[in-house]
């Protein structure tokens, strides 16, 4: 039977990098928050998840893909995710790494927004972000890629409980995190660089609306590790962290002040409550009671796949208007 274990969402305040040179600086202050959170919380609780933000490892602050490649994107795993691994060893923890620009030699043309998931074991799950925040990130999409082969939801069967991750904006879609519960998820790690005004403040607090509401209809827990950048550091925006930690009843159980800073939240995880809630509610089960046969608006068009070469600002505006405009004419 699981045990209880503590969760913790970690923010940072970095620079944003110029070259991929200034990454193992990133690498060396997360790995100091790791060891600081497991070994200073010990007396108290233990911190077995560590979750990291969205773009801590480099930000996208070219908007050419082949600059970015040139400059800021790396293999995933690499030499810095066998640094996670070495300390998920030697402190027994899971760590879901803020996100690289990957390239990768399969997909020549294209740069991923990618996290992994490390354990003592080592790479347990990678996942590259399913909806790139366009028309500003050039990132490609598995969905960009005609036979993509990877598993595009993975879901990592842990000693803690089955965990998922997926990045910032693929939260404003709910096909993505119910995909990942619906394939078994119990914890849902939402690695983020969510800027102002959609953050922790009303009226347009999306942050915490966001998160609160994908764990009640879910049913799972949420632990949520957002940028606490300053706009000094990531402009033109500035970042309002609120890293948090919910229950699967969309109640926080913790959640750092909002504005910017280094900031650790830890929270309680209770895997064999949620199971014993999920098999014991008739009511209130929105994943047993969904009426899935009912539902037609996944046939419906979006936003088509880019296609082959690189991915740019003007053929995205193209192919944004395209899906606008299907739009329209499948509500007429």
């Amino acid at each position: 039977m699981s045990e209880l274990f503590y969760a913790a969402a970690c923010q940072t305040d970095f620079p944003a990098p110029q070259t991929r040179e200034e990454i193992p600086a990133r690498v060396d202050r997360m790995c100091e928050i790791v060891a600081q959170t497991v070994v200073g919380y010990e007396p108290f609780f233990d911190v077995r998840l560590l979750a990291f933000p969205e773009f801590a490892h480099a930000v996208p602050v070219y908007q050419s893909v082949a600059e970015l490649r040139r400059k800021l994107a790396v293999p995933v795993p690499n030499e810095h995710t066998e640094r996670y691994v070495s300390l998920a060893r030697q402190f027994g923890c899971y760590i879901q790494t803020g996100s690289f620009l990957e390239a990768d030699p399969e997909y020549p043309e294209h740069i991923f927004n990618t996290t992994v998931l490390v354990g003592p074991g080592g790479v347990l799950s990678k996942y590259r972000k399913v909806n790139p925040w366009i028309p500003w990130e050039v990132h490609a999409s598995p969905h960009d890629i005609p036979g993509y082969q990877a598993d595009p939801f993975p879901v990592a069967d842990t000693e803690l409980g089955k965990i998922a991750v997926a990045n910032c904006y693929d939260w404003l879609f709910p096909e993505v995190t119910r995909e990942l519960a619906f394939r078994g998820a119990e914890i849902l790690v939402r690695i983020s660089a969510y800027m102002d005004p959609w953050g922790a403040s009303e009226p347009m607090d999306w942050w915490t609306l966001i998160n609160r509401t994908r764990a009640l209809e879910n049913s799972v827990y949420v632990v949520a590790a957002n940028q606490g950048a300053s706009l000094a550091n990531y402009p033109p925006f500035s970042w309002p962290g609120a890293s948090m930690v919910v229950d699967y009843d969309g109640r926080i159980l913790a959640q750092a002040e909002p504005g910017p800073g280094e900031k650790v939240v830890v929270a309680p995880i209770d895997i064999e409550q949620l199971r014993q809630q999920r098999e014991r509610r008739r009511g209130h089960d929105m994943r047993a009671h969904l009426r899935s046969g009912l539902y037609t608006y996944l046939q419906q068009p979006g936003l088509a796949p880019a296609g082959p070469g690189e991915i740019d600002g003007d053929s995205l505006e193209l192919r944004i208007g395209s899906a606008k405009r299907a739009l329209r004419g499948s509500s007429q």
